[in-house]
């Protein structure tokens, strides 16, 4: 009886692991067979030698300043080596689109050294030269304007080495409100780009993530100071839970503790008494170079009846990385931006994953059956597929067009996707066809492709962290599409005194947000600028005379901020058609104002030989952004939360001689 019991328990466990084999095998051996493999993120699972520190990164602190109109903000990053090997670490991490990072320090123990900026081959030869030589170094590199790299050689055990990054913001007003954004994860990436042919800008795709639930390995804390030049109104973070004290009317010191959140977007608003802006002009006369910022406040809004029949397209995202809570979000979204347009409006959706669907083949009017059927198009919808960003563009841009209606497509998607150039230069060469407006849904989106197609698309671009924001957001794009402010602008000045204006010409402006111009002034502080336009209520004109503004030395930030911008105007020419006149010139700001580009990285090495065996290359594990389910990582662990799972079944196989690779399983890409 007893054999029995036993004969039939090994028949059943070898049904069970024959039926897992049949599940599996083909799957991997599917995977092991492609003859290109895609650029993919994975799931972090820990190394098996104690030895090694598999999670350098200790922590991140964050020290801002607010003054006027303009960010300085410093990220101190902490990596110590608590092994028993030496290792390189390395980092990948998000930054603002808007950042002009401009200086990196980095200490070794008691020494401190600055980092230099160089063209970033070289600095990347040179990191590679002093890793070698068991030198302490440290290479910052962009990969987007909002994704950087760290990399940090040679961290001996008990290290602790520091790394400090500074860099400038401009925050622009909108509707007399401001916002301060630090994002603190690079969410997942989506990419069907072969790993061979990937260049190196793109290889970042391949990062590890921890599961979802799991939080950061890193500590996280903020402090932010406002220094305002009017009484503050009102100060709220949609994203975390800060603590905030006022030293007087016009200041405010915002606190995040070691050990908030460090999974999402850390979002300030704040806003002045009476809805005002800091308008007007900023000067800073520096050794060499003179700079200056422009802000004027936008005109009244037209009436309603002023307005031209519109049409929107919605193209929605509904990949896998939309799975749970950004789709259910999307879909809220979507329903209340229809229900809002007016009948005389025309409107289509048009969902994407690996595939797309399509609502109608020509746009249908606003009405209340057609928002039904739109309605129960998105209530179907389930989460699931690659991101397929490009041809669900080319689709929505294709549609049959109305003459004498303004059409506007609108993107709502997490932007996790590795095509953000691709996508920059189709909107630019359709521009003539509709405006653009992105909205981000998540805790971290990517804000690069967020902020990129609406600049593209001479649109606007709104992030949506939840479901409270997401109300907010339908009254805000509501409010700024109603009709344009101010059309036709025009901007002109005296070039033998000023010169170096950015940006060169004006796009309508739909939203109650200043103008911003960037520019320098030679000899003399002299030389009027004129604004002008056509808004409703007739002809808008503003006059600027620098001779009757007063410069002031503490702005010197503005120089990195034009400089920023004019990078930033070079490198959206040099997507759409490259030039190797584009790159020179970017190299060439990069290295005049001492600014992090995509052909420049800051490099720092302490000449002291500490190291005589080879470090071990480790990458920091990143945390999936709050809200993101494991189903964002491609690959074949995708959908389980529970990596280890699948490690015992693969050893399970591997004692019934399945050929299982446990590198395949480790990387799961």
């Amino acid at each position: 009886m007893l054999y029995k019991t036993v004969l039939n328990t090994i028949l059943s466990a070898a049904i069970v692991f024959a039926v897992a084999a049949a599940v599996l095998m083909p799957k991997l051996l599917r995977a092991e067979e492609q003859p290109e493999k895609t650029l993919s993120p994975y799931f972090f699972v820990k190394s098996g030698d104690a030895a090694v520190d598999s999670l350098p990164l200790k922590s991140t602190s964050v020290r801002a300043t607010v003054a006027g109109v303009i960010a300085d903000v410093t990220v101190t990053q902490r990596y110590t080596n608590e092994g028993k090997k030496p290792i390189e670490a390395i980092y990948v991490f998000p930054g603002s689109t808007n950042a002009a990072v401009h200086a990196l320090t980095m200490s070794v123990g008691e020494r401190v050294i600055k980092a230099k900026i160089a063209e970033k081959q070289k600095a990347r030869e040179s990191y590679e030269r002093a890793k070698k030589e068991g030198k302490s170094a440290s290479l910052l590199e962009q990969h987007r304007p909002n994704v950087f790299q760290m990399n940090v050689a040679n961290i001996l055990p008990g290290d602790e080495i520091k790394v400090e990054l500074s860099y400038s913001e401009l925050l622009i007003p909108s509707e007399g409100k401001y916002e301060f954004m630090y994002p603190t994860v690079v969410g997942p990436r989506y990419s069907n780009q072969p790993k061979s042919d990937a260049p190196p800008e793109d290889k970042f795709v391949e990062s590890p993530y921890l599961p979802q639930g799991n939080k950061p390995t890193y500590s996280f804390e903020l402090f932010l100071e406002i220094i305002g030049a009017m009484p503050l109104h009102e100060i709220i973070s949609p994203s975390h839970r800060v603590s905030i004290t006022y030293p007087d009317p016009n200041s405010a010191d915002i606190m995040l503790p070691a050990g908030s959140e460090g999974d999402r977007d850390f979002v300030l608003n704040f806003s002045y008494e009476g809805g005002q802006i800091e308008s007007g002009a900023l000067l800073y006369q520096g050794m060499e170079e003179n700079f200056f910022l422009v802000m004027l406040e936008p005109p009244a809004r037209p009436a309603p009846d002023q307005i031209v029949p519109r049409e929107y397209i919605f193209v929605v995202d509904i990949s896998g990385s939309m799975h749970g809570f950004p789709l259910m979000v999307s879909k809220g979204l979507l329903v209340e931006l229809i229900k809002r347009l007016r009948p005389e409006d025309k409107f289509n959706v048009l969902l994407f994953a690996g595939g797309q669907a399509l609502l109608s083949e020509k746009s249908l009017a606003a009405t209340s059956d057609n928002v039904q059927r739109a309605v129960a198009l998105i209530d179907n919808q389930q989460a699931g597929g690659g991101t397929e960003l490009l041809p669900a563009l080319k689709q929505a841009l294709t549609l049959p067009e109305e003459e004498g209606t303004s059409r506007s497509i609108v993107v709502i998607t997490d932007g996790y996707v590795n095509v953000e150039r691709e996508a920059f230069d189709l909107i630019r060469e359709n521009l003539g066809r509709a405006n653009l407006f992105s909205f981000g849904i998540g805790s971290s989106v990517n804000r690069y492709l967020i902020d990129g197609m609406a600049r593209a698309g001479m649109g606007e671009a709104t992030v949506v962290l939840n479901l409270l924001g997401s109300k907010q957001a339908v009254e805000k794009f509501n409010k700024y599409i109603e009709s344009p402010v101010l059309t036709d602008i025009r901007v002109e000045y005296d070039a033998r005194s000023i010169y170096d204006m950015e940006p060169l010409s004006v796009p309508d402006l739909f939203a109650e947000k200043p103008i911003l111009l960037f520019g320098k002034w030679r000899g003399e502080k002299k030389g009027t600028i004129t604004v002008s336009g056509k808004s409703a209520g007739g002809t808008f004109e503003r006059n600027i005379d620098l001779s009757k503004l007063d410069a002031d030395a503490r702005l010197h930030g503005l120089k990195y901020l034009w400089a920023r911008h004019k990078i930033a105007s070079l490198s959206d020419y040099n997507r759409l058609q490259w030039r190797k006149e584009y790159q020179e010139q970017i190299t060439y700001l990069g290295l005049k104002y001492n600014l992090l580009t995509e052909y420049t990285s800051f490099l720092a090495v302490d000449e002291v030989i500490r190291n005589k065996e080879q470090a071990q290359t480790v990458k920091q594990p990143l945390p999936l952004p709050k809200g993101v389910s494991n189903m964002a990582v491609n690959g074949f662990l995708a959908t389980s939360p529970e990596p280890e799972t699948y490690m015992m079944i693969a050893l399970i196989l591997t004692l019934l001689g399945a050929a299982v690779l446990p590198d395949r399983l480790r990387s799961a890409r």
